[in-house]
């Protein structure tokens, strides 16, 4: 069995709140449950709040009489991780299935095609 992080766990509506603030960076449990479609009740909010905070993706800092919260990895180290874990459940881990699949379908500019072509010479150039 392969072990999964705590991220990889997260419910659909986890994702969400999660999503709310690393829009915005930081948030309290207010700003979040206004940020929500279709928002189960504040209090709902501020217990999803706490419990993603015990599993260690927010901390939070006090401000006045509220709670103020902000995640402990950058948006950037999670998308990261998340495509990790998404190439090996999906791909067995081959980043050219990944990339191969993410580009299927997709209609790219020739501003995307340039990134890319720049980000494949930097990975030669870089032994990566």
């Amino acid at each position: 069995m392969v072990k999964r992080t705590i991220a990889e766990e997260l419910g659909a509506r986890e994702r969400q709140i999660m999503d709310v603030i690393f829009s915005l960076g930081e948030a309290s449990v207010g700003d979040v449950h206004q940020r929500l479609a279709d928002p189960p009740s504040y209090s709902a909010v501020r217990t999803m709040i706490r419990l993603l905070e015990s599993k260690g993706l927010l901390r939070h800092r006090s401000e006045g009489n509220k709670y103020v919260y902000r995640p402990i990895q950058s948006k950037e180290t999670a998308s990261r991780r998340a495509l990790r874990h998404v190439m090996a459940t999906f791909f067995g881990g081959s980043a050219t299935d990944t990339v191969a699949a993410l580009f299927e379908n997709e209609k790219l500019t020739d501003d995307d095609v340039s990134r890319i072509e720049a980000i494949i010479a930097a990975a030669k150039k870089g032994g990566k």
